[in-house]
């Protein structure tokens, strides 16, 4: 899915929608088959507040055991020859390519936001060596994001989504 933000995806050229994946969602939950979907969060379009309101429609859309919390960390990768390049705002952004990365680095307009997203991955990175459950690697998510508590939001059985062990996958 990328995003849930439509000006994101537009930006992006995805060629869906925030409605489309609720429809998505909606059938393949009519049809008892349990989706995983994948997001970039970390994009030069995210500000504080959007990764903030990202996390509770996950929460709200009864997806946290659904997400990998990988999923919740991705920063998005600018590779060479991409089309994003040819955007102002972009340009202005990116660093000189790295070879070793195959990207262009880049920056958030908030380096809160950026240290936000390290500290994510970290926290992701150390809980899934403990074998965390996902909400509990998302409850530390959310507490790391935000001032608010934690809603009380119903969650589904573990036993109902099957996904992958691996960590790293995208």
């Amino acid at each position: 899915m990328e995003s849930l933000d439509d000006a994101v995806l537009a930006t992006l050229a995805k060629g869906h929608t925030r409605a489309g994946f609720l429809e998505a969602l909606a059938l393949t939950r009519a049809a008892g088959l349990p989706l995983a979907p994948t997001f970039i969060p970390f994009n030069p379009w995210t500000t504080l507040a959007g990764y903030r309101a990202f996390l509770q429609e996950i929460a709200e859309l009864g997806l946290i055991d659904s997400v990998a919390p990988i999923q919740l960390a991705i920063r998005l990768l600018i590779p060479e020859g991409s089309l994003l390049l040819e955007l102002p705002e972009i340009r202005r952004r990116v660093g000189a390519f790295d070879a070793r990365s195959l990207a262009y680095p880049w920056q958030s307009g908030d380096p809160a936001l950026d240290r936000l997203q390290s500290t994510i991955q970290t926290l992701i990175q150390s809980e899934e060596r403990r074998h965390a459950r996902r909400v509990d690697i998302f409850r530390k998510i959310w507490s790391a994001a935000q001032t608010s508590e934690f809603p009380d939001i119903p969650l589904a059985a573990r036993a109902t989504i099957p996904y992958l062990t691996e960590p790293w996958y995208c």
